[in-house]
């Protein structure tokens, strides 16, 4: 049994691989439900650090205590996110959806009253992350995966990923004008109404998802067993936990280190707004390059070209000029790496079980989460500056771009015939 590509997709009869719908029609409703819930759900997420000053200074915490809680999201995400990944690929993205929503609310609402670094962590932290696993890009992507055709699955991805940045464009601003005007905790209840319309959405979805649901008869125990045999699987692990140490140490610590630096607290905003607007330009990118292209060069020069843009906004003197257009290139390259990334473990392990072994390889990606949220805040309270973090996250690029190199783009199926049950 022989696809014609080597990106694993739709599959011959019998092979155990779940056969993509070829018409436009019966995917494109998907597609759409799809971005509107990475709309919501990124977006909410996206505005952590226009908090993090608010809420240190109301509750008399520092800023190790908040990002130790953001921190401790990323991680749960990560490992929560591989068994809610297996929860979809078995029961259905619509069902996982629904249950990350629910939890994503009750996380916002229990931040809004955290009185403590515990609770903050419990709330902010734990709910949260579990929540952003189940509405994530963990879900939908796989999701995408096993309903789009094959020859435009990377561009599927790319288009969800662009989606995500929208929301965090229009998130961003909007959270930082609500701060302004109706205060944090209130920001913070708003969010809360609005994450609560992602069920919606997942009803919405489930209807189109349901013909193409087939769990029952997944092998996901043996297809982990045998990815993580692979040594090209620990290599895009630890390639994406470079990428969540720099975009979440980014995210979460640029506003307050252009603020530090004797900028206007709206130039931060404005910066993470302007990243998620140019990812929409790099996602989209990033999915037709993966389409052409070896996806393993590609992300070898994202990660250079992050480190070489860090490396030249460092060097130049600080104004708000030079952050926008830092926050121009950065978004260009900020999560360009997600429909890549996740295209190649889809690419040499098949799609069935992509949501099992894409949320395993994202763990990698929400150590780095980890890493970049509570070291910048740990490397700050120490030194008085972010000065060594920023250097990390260069050298950690140049990492990143180095490990990509000996990944093997084969099918593994092609390489150990029958070593990964049900891939094509």
């Amino acid at each position: 049994m022989s696809a014609p590509a080597v990106e694993s997709g739709g599959a011959a009869p019998g092979s155990g691989e779940p056969t993509s719908p070829q018409g436009q029609g019966s995917y494109l409703p998907v597609l759409i439900f799809a971005c509107a819930i990475l709309i919501v759900s990124t977006g909410a997420r996206s505005s952590f650090g226009l908090f993090l000053p608010e809420m240190t200074l109301a509750r008399g915490w520092s800023r190790e205590t908040f990002s130790l809680a953001i921190a401790f999201q990323n991680l749960i995400w990560g490992i929560s996110g591989t068994f809610l990944g297996a929860m979809a690929d078995k029961y259905g993205a619509a069902r996982t959806l629904v249950l990350g929503a629910l939890v994503y609310t009750a996380g916002f609402l229990g931040m809004a009253w955290a009185q403590s670094g515990v609770a903050l962590s419990v709330s902010a932290g734990l709910l949260i992350g579990v929540g952003i696993a189940g509405t994530s890009f963990g879900i939908i992507l796989a999701l995408l995966g096993r309903l789009v055709p094959e020859e435009k699955r990377s561009m599927a991805f790319g288009i969800g990923v662009a989606s995500a940045s929208f929301g965090q464009f229009l998130f961003v601003p909007l959270a930082g004008r609500m701060i302004a005007t109706i205060g944090w905790q209130a920001t913070i209840w708003v969010h809360a109404g609005l994450v609560l319309v992602i069920v919606l959405f997942a009803l919405a979805l489930g209807r189109r998802e349901g013909s193409h649901r087939d769990g029952g008869n997944l092998q996901i125990v043996a297809s982990l067993r045998s990815a993580i045999g692979d040594r090209s699987f620990h290599l895009l692990f630890w390639g994406f936990l470079v990428c969540g140490l720099q975009v979440v140490f980014i995210a979460l610590h640029l506003p307050a280190y252009l603020k530090d630096r004797g900028l206007d607290a709206s130039v931060g905003g404005t910066a993470l707004a302007l990243i998620g607007l140019f990812n929409i330009i790099g996602s989209l990118s990033a999915g037709a390059l993966g389409q052409r292209f070896s996806k393993k060069r590609v992300l070898t020069a994202i990660y250079l070209a992050r480190s070489a843009v860090i490396s030249l906004f460092l060097w130049i003197p600080l104004s708000p000029a030079s952050v926008y257009v830092f926050s121009a290139a950065m978004g260009v390259l900020w999560l360009s790496t997600v429909p890549l990334t996740n295209g190649l473990v889809g690419q040499i392990y098949g799609v069935r079980t992509l949501g099992t072994l894409g949320g395993m390889v994202f763990v990698g990606h929400q150590l780095g989460s980890f890493l970049g949220a509570w070291a910048g805040g740990r490397i700050f309270d120490v030194t008085g500056s972010y000065n060594w973090a920023w250097g990390l996250i260069i050298a950690f690029g140049l990492f990143a771009a180095l490990i990509h190199a000996p990944i093997n783009e084969v099918a593994l199926n092609r390489r150990r015939p029958a070593a990964v049950p049900g891939a094509s």
